[in-house]
Protein backbone atom coordinates (compact mmCIF):
# COMPACT_ATOMS: atom_id res chain seq x y z
CA UNK A 1 0.00 0.00 0.00
CA UNK A 2 1.12 3.55 -0.73
CA UNK A 3 0.55 6.17 1.96
CA UNK A 4 0.46 9.97 1.87
CA UNK A 5 0.81 12.53 4.61
CA UNK A 6 -2.52 14.24 5.25
CA UNK A 7 -1.84 17.87 4.40
CA UNK A 8 0.82 19.32 6.68
CA UNK A 9 0.00 16.93 9.53
CA UNK A 10 2.05 13.96 10.65
CA UNK A 11 -0.81 11.53 9.91
CA UNK A 12 -0.47 9.26 6.92
CA UNK A 13 -3.46 7.78 5.10
CA UNK A 14 -3.50 4.99 2.54
CA UNK A 15 -3.94 6.15 -1.04
CA UNK A 16 -7.13 4.09 -1.09
CA UNK A 17 -9.50 4.04 1.88
CA UNK A 18 -12.60 1.90 2.39
CA UNK A 19 -15.92 3.72 2.66
CA UNK A 20 -18.97 2.18 4.29
CA UNK A 21 -21.64 4.45 2.79
CA UNK A 22 -23.20 1.54 0.87
CA UNK A 23 -23.04 -2.25 1.20
CA UNK A 24 -22.42 -2.44 4.96
CA UNK A 25 -25.92 -1.93 6.38
CA UNK A 26 -28.40 -4.39 7.80
CA UNK A 27 -29.96 -4.86 4.33
CA UNK A 28 -26.62 -6.06 2.93
CA UNK A 29 -24.71 -9.34 3.08
CA UNK A 30 -22.90 -9.24 6.43
CA UNK A 31 -20.42 -11.98 5.54
CA UNK A 32 -19.36 -10.16 2.37
CA UNK A 33 -19.05 -6.90 4.33
CA UNK A 34 -16.89 -8.67 6.92
CA UNK A 35 -14.62 -10.17 4.30
CA UNK A 36 -14.21 -6.78 2.59
CA UNK A 37 -13.14 -5.10 5.83
CA UNK A 38 -10.72 -7.90 6.74
CA UNK A 39 -9.28 -8.09 3.22
CA UNK A 40 -8.89 -4.31 3.10
CA UNK A 41 -6.91 -4.28 6.33
CA UNK A 42 -4.76 -7.19 5.22
CA UNK A 43 -3.85 -5.24 2.08
CA UNK A 44 -2.80 -2.16 4.04
CA UNK A 45 -6.01 -0.17 3.87
CA UNK A 46 -5.83 1.29 7.35
CA UNK A 47 -8.52 3.97 6.97
CA UNK A 48 -12.22 3.12 7.29
CA UNK A 49 -14.73 5.90 6.65
CA UNK A 50 -18.14 5.92 8.35
CA UNK A 51 -20.95 8.35 9.12
CA UNK A 52 -23.88 8.24 11.52
CA UNK A 53 -26.42 7.81 8.72
CA UNK A 54 -24.65 5.12 6.69
CA UNK A 55 -26.61 1.93 6.18
CA UNK A 56 -29.37 1.47 5.37
CA UNK A 57 -30.99 1.78 7.83
CA UNK A 58 -29.09 4.75 9.29
CA UNK A 59 -26.62 3.67 11.95
CA UNK A 60 -26.37 0.08 10.79
CA UNK A 61 -23.04 0.47 8.99
CA UNK A 62 -21.47 1.70 12.22
CA UNK A 63 -23.03 -1.17 14.15
CA UNK A 64 -21.87 -3.77 11.64
CA UNK A 65 -18.37 -2.28 11.49
CA UNK A 66 -18.20 -2.32 15.29
CA UNK A 67 -19.14 -6.00 15.31
CA UNK A 68 -16.56 -6.85 12.62
CA UNK A 69 -13.91 -4.91 14.52
CA UNK A 70 -14.69 -6.55 17.87
CA UNK A 71 -14.82 -10.09 16.52
CA UNK A 72 -11.93 -9.96 14.04
CA UNK A 73 -9.65 -6.93 14.33
CA UNK A 74 -9.88 -5.61 17.89
CA UNK A 75 -6.18 -6.20 18.54
CA UNK A 76 -5.33 -3.92 15.61
CA UNK A 77 -7.27 -0.79 16.67
CA UNK A 78 -4.12 1.32 16.96
CA UNK A 79 -3.13 0.35 13.42
CA UNK A 80 -6.32 1.91 12.03
CA UNK A 81 -7.74 5.33 11.30
CA UNK A 82 -11.50 5.23 11.79
CA UNK A 83 -13.63 8.25 10.92
CA UNK A 84 -17.26 9.18 11.34
CA UNK A 85 -19.45 12.20 10.69
CA UNK A 86 -22.65 14.00 11.63
CA UNK A 87 -24.63 16.54 9.66
CA UNK A 88 -27.46 14.91 7.74
CA UNK A 89 -30.82 13.71 9.06
CA UNK A 90 -30.38 10.98 11.65
CA UNK A 91 -33.45 11.08 13.90
CA UNK A 92 -36.76 13.00 14.01
CA UNK A 93 -37.17 16.41 15.57
CA UNK A 94 -35.04 19.57 15.61
CA UNK A 95 -31.95 17.95 17.18
CA UNK A 96 -31.30 15.14 14.70
CA UNK A 97 -29.97 17.13 11.77
CA UNK A 98 -27.70 20.06 10.90
CA UNK A 99 -24.67 21.59 12.53
CA UNK A 100 -25.72 22.49 16.06
CA UNK A 101 -23.55 21.65 19.03
CA UNK A 102 -26.45 19.63 20.45
CA UNK A 103 -26.70 17.45 17.36
CA UNK A 104 -22.99 16.91 16.71
CA UNK A 105 -22.12 15.87 20.24
CA UNK A 106 -25.23 13.73 20.74
CA UNK A 107 -24.65 12.01 17.42
CA UNK A 108 -20.97 11.43 18.18
CA UNK A 109 -21.85 9.74 21.46
CA UNK A 110 -24.33 7.48 19.66
CA UNK A 111 -21.76 6.63 16.97
CA UNK A 112 -19.17 5.69 19.58
CA UNK A 113 -21.70 3.44 21.27
CA UNK A 114 -22.68 1.74 17.98
CA UNK A 115 -19.08 1.08 16.97
CA UNK A 116 -17.92 0.17 20.49
CA UNK A 117 -15.04 2.64 20.17
CA UNK A 118 -13.67 4.97 22.82
CA UNK A 119 -12.78 7.61 20.23
CA UNK A 120 -12.72 8.29 16.49
CA UNK A 121 -9.49 9.18 14.80
CA UNK A 122 -11.29 11.75 12.64
CA UNK A 123 -14.69 13.29 13.26
CA UNK A 124 -16.29 15.45 10.58
CA UNK A 125 -18.98 18.03 10.30
CA UNK A 126 -20.66 16.26 7.39
CA UNK A 127 -22.14 19.35 5.75
CA UNK A 128 -22.43 23.11 6.01
CA UNK A 129 -25.60 24.14 7.83
CA UNK A 130 -26.61 27.68 6.84
CA UNK A 131 -28.97 27.92 9.83
CA UNK A 132 -26.22 27.32 12.39
CA UNK A 133 -23.32 29.74 12.88
CA UNK A 134 -20.08 28.21 11.67
CA UNK A 135 -18.54 29.26 14.99
CA UNK A 136 -20.95 26.99 16.89
CA UNK A 137 -20.28 23.99 14.65
CA UNK A 138 -16.53 24.45 14.70
CA UNK A 139 -16.38 25.00 18.46
CA UNK A 140 -18.23 21.71 18.87
CA UNK A 141 -15.48 20.03 16.82
CA UNK A 142 -12.80 21.77 18.89
CA UNK A 143 -14.37 20.56 22.13
CA UNK A 144 -14.83 17.04 20.78
CA UNK A 145 -11.10 16.86 20.06
CA UNK A 146 -10.12 18.42 23.38
CA UNK A 147 -12.39 15.97 25.22
CA UNK A 148 -10.53 13.09 23.56
CA UNK A 149 -13.58 11.80 21.68
CA UNK A 150 -11.73 12.38 18.41
CA UNK A 151 -8.07 12.88 17.57
CA UNK A 152 -8.63 15.14 14.57
CA UNK A 153 -11.38 17.35 13.14
CA UNK A 154 -12.52 17.46 9.53
CA UNK A 155 -15.20 19.02 7.35
CA UNK A 156 -17.10 17.61 4.40
CA UNK A 157 -19.22 19.08 1.60
CA UNK A 158 -18.62 22.69 2.64
CA UNK A 159 -18.73 25.37 -0.09
CA UNK A 160 -15.34 27.07 -0.60
CA UNK A 161 -16.13 30.30 1.28
CA UNK A 162 -17.57 28.46 4.29
CA UNK A 163 -14.71 25.95 4.20
CA UNK A 164 -12.26 28.83 4.48
CA UNK A 165 -14.18 30.29 7.43
CA UNK A 166 -14.29 26.91 9.16
CA UNK A 167 -10.60 26.26 8.65
CA UNK A 168 -9.72 29.72 9.93
CA UNK A 169 -11.72 29.16 13.11
CA UNK A 170 -10.19 25.74 13.73
CA UNK A 171 -6.66 27.00 13.12
CA UNK A 172 -7.13 29.88 15.55
CA UNK A 173 -8.49 27.43 18.13
CA UNK A 174 -5.32 25.33 17.73
CA UNK A 175 -7.30 22.36 16.39
CA UNK A 176 -6.46 22.68 12.68
CA UNK A 177 -8.71 21.09 10.10
CA UNK A 178 -6.94 17.84 9.30
CA UNK A 179 -8.88 17.00 6.17
CA UNK A 180 -11.65 18.00 3.78
CA UNK A 181 -13.85 15.30 2.27
CA UNK A 182 -15.54 16.03 -1.04
CA UNK A 183 -16.83 14.46 -4.22
CA UNK A 184 -14.20 14.28 -6.94
CA UNK A 185 -13.86 12.27 -10.13
CA UNK A 186 -13.35 12.62 -13.87
CA UNK A 187 -17.00 13.67 -14.02
CA UNK A 188 -16.74 16.14 -11.13
CA UNK A 189 -13.64 18.30 -11.38
CA UNK A 190 -14.93 21.33 -9.45
CA UNK A 191 -12.62 20.69 -6.45
CA UNK A 192 -9.61 21.43 -8.66
CA UNK A 193 -10.60 25.09 -8.86
CA UNK A 194 -12.73 25.51 -5.73
CA UNK A 195 -11.56 23.38 -2.78
CA UNK A 196 -8.06 22.09 -3.45
CA UNK A 197 -6.59 25.62 -3.43
CA UNK A 198 -8.21 26.15 -0.01
CA UNK A 199 -6.95 22.88 1.48
CA UNK A 200 -3.51 23.61 0.08
CA UNK A 201 -3.48 27.08 1.66
CA UNK A 202 -4.54 25.80 5.08
CA UNK A 203 -2.41 22.67 5.05
CA UNK A 204 -5.39 20.32 5.14
CA UNK A 205 -5.57 17.01 3.37
CA UNK A 206 -8.23 16.22 0.78
CA UNK A 207 -10.00 12.88 0.53
CA UNK A 208 -12.32 12.16 -2.38
CA UNK A 209 -15.54 10.18 -2.29
CA UNK A 210 -17.30 8.80 -5.39
CA UNK A 211 -14.07 8.75 -7.44
CA UNK A 212 -15.77 6.26 -9.77
CA UNK A 213 -18.93 8.41 -10.05
CA UNK A 214 -20.90 5.65 -8.30
CA UNK A 215 -19.75 3.09 -10.83
CA UNK A 216 -20.30 5.04 -14.04
CA UNK A 217 -16.52 5.31 -14.47
CA UNK A 218 -16.18 1.54 -14.79
CA UNK A 219 -16.96 -0.90 -17.58
CA UNK A 220 -20.24 -1.77 -15.87
CA UNK A 221 -22.52 0.41 -18.01
CA UNK A 222 -20.78 0.17 -21.39
CA UNK A 223 -23.52 -2.10 -22.76
CA UNK A 224 -26.58 -0.97 -20.84
CA UNK A 225 -27.69 -1.04 -17.21
CA UNK A 226 -27.15 -4.50 -15.70
CA UNK A 227 -29.40 -6.02 -13.09
CA UNK A 228 -28.27 -5.49 -9.48
CA UNK A 229 -26.18 -2.43 -10.43
CA UNK A 230 -26.56 0.84 -8.53
CA UNK A 231 -28.43 2.45 -11.43
CA UNK A 232 -30.88 -0.45 -11.42
CA UNK A 233 -31.53 -0.07 -7.70
CA UNK A 234 -34.60 2.12 -7.29
CA UNK A 235 -33.62 3.01 -3.71
CA UNK A 236 -30.05 4.06 -4.54
CA UNK A 237 -28.53 7.49 -5.11
CA UNK A 238 -27.53 6.81 -8.71
CA UNK A 239 -30.60 7.11 -10.91
CA UNK A 240 -31.07 5.24 -14.16
CA UNK A 241 -31.53 8.50 -16.07
CA UNK A 242 -28.13 9.75 -14.84
CA UNK A 243 -26.37 7.08 -16.87
CA UNK A 244 -26.74 9.25 -19.95
CA UNK A 245 -25.79 8.14 -23.44
CA UNK A 246 -23.24 10.94 -23.85
CA UNK A 247 -21.50 9.95 -20.60
CA UNK A 248 -21.35 6.29 -21.60
CA UNK A 249 -19.87 7.33 -24.94
CA UNK A 250 -17.11 9.18 -23.11
CA UNK A 251 -16.45 6.21 -20.83
CA UNK A 252 -16.06 4.01 -23.92
CA UNK A 253 -13.36 6.36 -25.23
CA UNK A 254 -11.68 6.51 -21.83
CA UNK A 255 -11.80 2.73 -21.60
CA UNK A 256 -9.70 2.51 -24.76
CA UNK A 257 -6.97 4.52 -23.02
CA UNK A 258 -7.28 2.31 -19.94
CA UNK A 259 -6.73 -0.79 -22.08
CA UNK A 260 -3.63 0.81 -23.59
CA UNK A 261 -2.35 1.38 -20.04
CA UNK A 262 -3.03 -2.22 -19.08
CA UNK A 263 -5.78 -1.18 -16.68
CA UNK A 264 -9.51 -1.58 -16.29
CA UNK A 265 -11.62 1.56 -16.59
CA UNK A 266 -12.08 1.65 -12.82
CA UNK A 267 -8.35 1.31 -12.18
CA UNK A 268 -7.53 4.19 -14.53
CA UNK A 269 -10.22 6.44 -13.06
CA UNK A 270 -8.73 5.94 -9.60
CA UNK A 271 -5.17 6.44 -10.84
CA UNK A 272 -6.26 9.65 -12.57
CA UNK A 273 -7.88 11.01 -9.38
CA UNK A 274 -4.61 10.44 -7.52
CA UNK A 275 -2.48 12.27 -10.09
CA UNK A 276 -2.90 15.55 -8.15
CA UNK A 277 -0.53 15.55 -5.17
CA UNK A 278 -3.05 17.56 -3.15
CA UNK A 279 -5.35 14.52 -3.10
CA UNK A 280 -4.43 12.48 -0.02
CA UNK A 281 -6.68 9.46 -0.50
CA UNK A 282 -9.69 8.09 -2.37
CA UNK A 283 -12.66 6.49 -0.65
CA UNK A 284 -13.92 3.45 -2.53
CA UNK A 285 -17.23 1.81 -1.75
CA UNK A 286 -17.16 -1.72 -3.10
CA UNK A 287 -19.83 -4.42 -3.15
CA UNK A 288 -17.48 -7.40 -3.16
CA UNK A 289 -13.92 -8.39 -2.33
CA UNK A 290 -13.26 -8.85 -6.06
CA UNK A 291 -14.23 -5.23 -6.74
CA UNK A 292 -11.90 -4.12 -3.97
CA UNK A 293 -9.08 -6.18 -5.45
CA UNK A 294 -9.62 -4.47 -8.80
CA UNK A 295 -9.61 -1.02 -7.19
CA UNK A 296 -6.33 -1.72 -5.43
CA UNK A 297 -4.67 -2.58 -8.75
CA UNK A 298 -4.94 1.11 -9.61
CA UNK A 299 -1.92 1.69 -7.38
CA UNK A 300 0.26 -0.38 -9.71
CA UNK A 301 0.20 2.32 -12.40
CA UNK A 302 -0.20 5.89 -11.13
CA UNK A 303 1.84 7.74 -13.74
CA UNK A 304 0.36 9.45 -16.81
CA UNK A 305 2.14 10.92 -19.78
CA UNK A 306 1.25 14.48 -20.73
CA UNK A 307 -0.13 13.11 -23.99
CA UNK A 308 -2.50 10.74 -22.17
CA UNK A 309 -3.65 13.46 -19.78
CA UNK A 310 -4.33 15.76 -22.72
CA UNK A 311 -6.37 13.08 -24.47
CA UNK A 312 -8.36 12.44 -21.31
CA UNK A 313 -9.08 16.17 -20.92
CA UNK A 314 -10.28 16.31 -24.51
CA UNK A 315 -12.62 13.36 -23.98
CA UNK A 316 -14.03 14.70 -20.73
CA UNK A 317 -14.60 18.23 -22.11
CA UNK A 318 -16.73 19.46 -19.20
CA UNK A 319 -18.59 16.19 -18.61
CA UNK A 320 -20.47 16.19 -15.29
CA UNK A 321 -22.55 13.73 -13.32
Amino acid sequence: MNYSFCGKSGLQLPKISLGLWHNFGYVDDYEEAKQMVIYAFEQGITHFDLANNYGPPPGSAESNFGKILKENLAAHRDEMVISSKAGYLMWPGPYGNGGSRKYLISSLDQSLKRTGLEYFDIFYSHRYDSETPIEETMQALVDIVKQGKALYAGISNYPPEQARQAMTYLREAHVPCLIYQGKYSMFNRMPEDEILPVTDEYGSGFIAFSPLAQGVLTDKYLNGIPEHSRAADTTGFLKREQVREELVAKVKQLNEIAVQRGQTMAEMALSWALRDKRVTSLIVGTRTVDQLKDNLKALENLSFSEEKLSRIDTILDGATL
